[in-house]
C-alpha cells in the first residue's frame, strides 16, 4: 500500500528499473506526500537516488540488518504490541532469538554504522504502522531466501504493517470461473516424490532438478517441452547439465517466439507468435481493486506462428485428448468467462480493462476475526512447519563467502529498455540499449588500470571468462562489488544483432547457493575479476 506509506524500506528491490509502472506511481505519490524512502542496495540505484536513506550494505548481509532491525524495535519497546498480542504466535522464541543482534554486532557483518541502524529504525516505527519493508519480486539471492524473506515478513508484523493502511492491503481478485471442460486424469506417477521429495513445501516444479532428473540412460524425465524460457541463460551453472539433458532425452520440444539459446537443442521448434498477435489468458491477479484484463491481437500472425492455445489444442486432438479442449476458438472461452461476470469479449475488446467491486474491505475492520493461511491461523513468528521439516523456525544468519582476493562481488539487475533477455535483439529496444556494461568504482578503476569506456572481460575464479563489456566508472557501487544488467551475450547465430554484444552474468555464475527450504538458485553469490583490454583473449 505504498500510496499511503510513511515509511518504504526497498531491499534489493529496484522499483523504477523496470517496467512495472503503477508500483512507480505508487512510490512516487508516497514520495510526493513526505513518505520517508530508505533503499538498502550495494548500488546506488534509482529508487536510491530518492531516498532519505541509501544504505549499502555488503552483498550477502541482508539478515544480519533485519535481525538487527528486530531487535532495536523490540529491544526499545517500539513494535506494535497490541497487533502482536493479537495477531500473532511465538513473539516470546523471536524476542530471545534477537537479543544478541544489535546495531553493533550487525556493524560488523554488513558494515552499516550502528547509529544509522538504529537511526532507520526509529525512522521505520515512527510511521508504523502506515509503514513497510517491501518484499520484492526476484527473491533468489544467497541461498537463505526463504528465511531472508521470513525475516521481512516477521520485521514487517512487528511494526504491524499486514492489512493496515500504509502497509499492506488484502488483495482481491475477480471469481472468475473456469471454462467448462472434462477433468484431466490424474497422472500416473507422483513427480514430485520423486524427482524433489525433499522439498516437501514446494508445489511447483524446481528447475535444476527437472535438469538433473533429464540426466542419464536412468532418468526420469524422457522427454521436455519448454515454453518461453531460455534456459542456458538463466538457469545459472547448468549449461553443461542442459547439454547433457539434450543428448539424454528423447524428445525436446522448445515453443517459443524468438531463436533463443535452447531452440538449438530442439527436435521440433513450435513458434509462437508475438503478444501483439495472439489472445492469451485473461490477467486476473489479486490486487487492491479486483480488475481483469484483456490481451488481444493488433494484427494476424505472421509466418508460421500460431498462439499458444492453438498449439496445445492441436497436440490434444492429435493425441486423441481433444475433449478436454471443447472449443473451436479460444475466443469462446474468453466471451463464456466474460458473460459470467457480467461482462462479454466484445465488451473488453473496446476497454481492455475492467475494474470490479471489492467484495471485502482492503483493511483489517477493528474487532473482526482475521485467519491468515497458516496452520495456527495467525502470523508464525516462529514456525512449527519449519521445525517439523528440520529447517530453522526462526531467521539464522550465516556469513557469506567472501571474494578471493582480486575478485569482487557480481551483482546484477534490469534495465527499462529490456525485458530481461528476451528483447535485446528488438532493433528499436537495441537501438535504446546495444549492451550492458560492468559498474566498477573509482578506487578499483584506478588499482587495476581502466577507464570509462574501456572494453573489459569478466572471470570467475574457474577461469571463465565473459564477452568483452564496456566499463562504467562510478561512486555508485560499492568497492568490493561490481553490477551489469542480465541478459546480454547471446550466442545464437540467428540472434542478428545481439549475438555476442555484452557479457552474460548466468555464465559467470559459479557459486550458486541453493537453498534449503525450496531449492531456488542462489544467484548472487559469485565473484569475478576485470581482465583489462590488453589481456583480453
Amino acid at each position: 500500500d505504498m500510496a499511503n506509506s510513511r515509511c518504504i524500506v526497498l531491499i534489493g528491490s529496484h522499483i523504477g528499473e523496470n517496467l512495472h509502472n503503477s508500483q512507480v506511481q505508487t512510490l512516487m505519490q508516497a514520495l510526493d506526500q513526505g513518505a520517508t524512502l530508505i533503499t538498502v542496495d550495494p548500488r546506488f540505484s534509482v529508487p536510491a537516488s530518492k531516498s532519505r536513506y541509501w544504505l549499502p550494505i555488503k552483498p550477502g548481509t541482508d539478515i544480519a540488518l533485519l535481525l538487527a532491525w528486530m531487535h532495536v524495535l523490540i529491544d526499545e519497546g517500539l513494535y506494535d504490541r497490541e497487533y502482536v498480542a493479537r495477531h500473532c504466535v511465538g513473539f516470546a522464541e523471536l524476542a530471545r532469538h534477537v537479543r544478541p543482534y544489535t546495531p553493533e554486532w550487525a556493524y560488523l557483518e554488513t558494515g552499516l554504522a550502528p547509529e544509522r541502524i538504529r537511526e532507520t529504525a526509529h525512522a521505520i516505527a515512527d510511521a508504523a504502522p502506515a509503514a513497510l519493508v517491501h518484499p520484492g519480486r526476484h527473491v533468489t539471492w544467497y541461498g537463505d531466501d526463504t528465511q531472508r524473506c521470513r525475516a521481512i515478513a516477521i520485521l514487517n508484523a512487528l511494526l504491524g504493517s499486514w492489512g493496515r493502511a500504509g502497509g499492506f492491503y488484502r488483495q482481491e481478485k475477480v471469481a472468475l470461473p473456469d471454462f467448462p471442460a472434462p477433468k484431466p486424469p490424474e497422472p500416473a506417477q507422483d513427480w514430485k516424490s520423486v524427482v524433489q521429495a525433499d522439498y516437501p513445501l514446494v508445489s511447483t516444479g524446481i528447475s535444476n532438478r527437472l535438469v538433473e532428473q533429464s540426466v542419464g540412460d536412468d532418468a526420469f524425465f524422457k522427454g521436455w517441452f519448454v515454453y518461453a524460457t531460455n534456459l542456458p541463460m538463466t538457469l545459472p551453472g547448468a549449461v553443461e547439465q542442459i547439454h547433457a539433458a539434450a543428448q539424454s532425452l528423447e524428445l525436446m520440444v522448445v515453443v517459443d517466439t524468438m531463436p533463443a539459446e535452447i531452440t538449438g537443442y530442439a527436435d521440433v521448434v513450435l513458434p509462437e507468435c508475438t503478444y501483439l498477435e495472439r489472445y492469451d489468458d485473461l490477467r486476473n491477479k489479486a490486487e487492491r481493486v479486483p480488475t481483469l484484463a484483456l490481451r488481444m491481437p493488433a494484427f494476424e500472425p505472421r509466418y508460421e506462428s500460431r498462439p499458444a492455445w492453438w498449439i496445445a489444442k492441436g497436440i490434444a486432438e492429435h493425441l486423441g485428448l481433444g475433449e478436454f479442449f471443447p472449443w473451436e476458438d479460444y475466443r469462446e472461452v474468453l466471451d463464456w468467462q466474460l458473460r459470467q461476470v457480467g461482462s462479454s469479449l466484445a465488451e473488453m475488446e473496446q476497454v481492455g480493462v475492467k475494474r470490479f467491486a471489492r467484495k471485502t474491505a482492503p483493511y483489517f475492520v477493528d474487532g473482526a476475526p482475521v485467519r491468515f493461511n497458516t496452520p495456527s491461523g495467525k502470523i508464525e513468528l516462529y514456525s512449527r512447519l519449519l521445525e517439523d521439516i528440520g529447517q530453522d523456525p526462526l531467521p539464522n544468519y550465516t556469513p557469506p563467502d567472501r571474494p578471493p582476493e582480486g575478485f569482487y562481488h557480481l551483482n546484477y539487475g534490469r534495465a527499462p529498455a529490456h525485458t530481461f533477455g528476451r528483447t535485446i535483439n528488438n532493433p528499436q529496444l537495441f537501438e535504446l540499449m546495444p549492451e550492458n556494461q560492468v559498474w566498477v568504482h573509482p578506487a578499483v578503476a584506478a588499482r587495476i588500470g581502466v577507464r570509462s569506456g574501456d572494453y573489459v572481460q569478466l572471470e570467475n575464479p574457474l577461469g571463465v571468462r565473459s564477452n568483452r563489456i564496456r566499463v562504467r566508472v562510478t561512486q555508485r557501487i560499492r568497492p568490493d562489488s561490481v553490477f551489469m544488467v542480465h541478459g546480454f551475450g547471446h550466442t545464437d547465430q540467428r540472434q542478428r544483432l545481439a549475438r555476442g554484444v555484452g557479457a552474460d552474468d548466468a555464465a559467470l555464475m559459479h557459486n550458486v547457493k541453493l537453498d534449503p527450504v525450496m531449492c531456488g538458485t542462489g544467484m548472487r553469490a559469485s565473484f569475478v575479476r576485470l581482465v583489462r583490454g590488453d589481456e583480453v583473449s
